[in-house]
């Protein structure tokens, strides 16, 4: 299985971007500010219309089976437990999602056989990333059809980068096509641990090249930088404007969607991720 994007935007919330992640490897992909990864996430995951650009899945574009395939994982204000809620009661939902026995007994013992027993009572806010990460992803794929998981910002929860990343190569050892988003100092902390392989899914990034001109004349016509921004103080700024992150997750879903087939169909137009669920949705 091959998920790609194609040029995909929305608005000032994502810029342009391309990439793509498939079965048996493992692949990252930088986005930056607060709003930005949960977007990518929602979109990688078939969960959010673009507003440009498409999502293909082995070719095709078909935004239903993205979203049986693909497991959105830890997004943000999406798909993240609340941080007060014990292990054992994110485990008890996300096995009642699954179709499994969700009682305490059920997510203590499922906790058990993964070597995380003593601590079902403690708060998923307190969780070791690494730890947090495993768990959640093994969560998620306790569904049936999942094939590969977006798990977003990892890096925001702290610890070293190669905790959680060496779990998702392992998932994507498994058969799992895997995507992490992450913030750009999560990433040079990867491309600088050479023995990780890590890789970006939008290819190699550019060195940076500064032209020496010293003896070249001021001009106010000069173009904008290449990143495209401008520091006029009436220039628009790619700053996520809420207002455009007209999100298709479901309002009260876990972090992979109990009902696939209505996720993404009919757009909100005022919807945040804010809106979606604050204890986490759509996963």
């Amino acid at each position: 299985m091959k998920v790609a994007l194609h040029d995909v935007s929305k608005g000032r919330a994502l810029p342009t971007t391309s990439l793509e992640f498939h079965t048996g490897a493992v692949r990252y992909a930088i986005a930056e500010t607060e709003q930005r990864p949960t977007v990518l996430g929602l979109i990688a995951s078939g969960r959010m219309k673009p507003a440009t650009g498409r999502v293909t899945i082995d070719g095709a574009t078909d935004n239903r089976l993205l979203r049986r395939t693909i497991a959105l994982v830890d997004a943000p204000d999406v798909s993240d437990p609340h941080a007060d809620i014990t292990l054992a009661g994110v485990v008890g939902e996300e096995l009642m999602f699954a179709g499994r026995g969700a009682t305490p007994l059920h997510a203590r013992r499922w906790l058990n056989d993964l070597g995380f027993g003593e601590l079902a009572s403690v708060p998923i806010g307190n969780i070791d990333p690494a730890a947090r990460v495993r768990i959640m992803c093994e969560l998620a794929i306790l569904r049936e059809g999942t094939e590969g998981i977006v798990l977003v910002s990892p890096d925001r929860h702290g610890g070293s980068p190669d905790g959680w990343w060496r779990i998702a190569r392992e998932f994507a050892e498994r058969g799992y096509a895997m995507l992490v988003i992450v913030g750009g100092s999560a990433a040079v902390a990867l491309d600088r641990m050479q023995e990780l392989g890590a890789v970006n899914a939008s290819g190699p990034i550019e060195p940076l090249v500064l032209d020496d001109a010293p003896d070249a004349e001021p001009d106010d016509d000069l173009p904008l930088p290449a990143d495209g921004s401008d520091t006029r103080p009436d220039a628009d700024t790619d700053d996520p404007d809420p207002g455009d992150l007209e999100s298709d997750a479901a309002a009260s879903a876990p972090m992979h969607d109990p009902s696939p087939d209505t996720a993404a169909d009919d757009e909100s137009p005022n919807t945040t991720p804010e809106d979606l669920n604050e204890n986490g949705a759509e996963r």
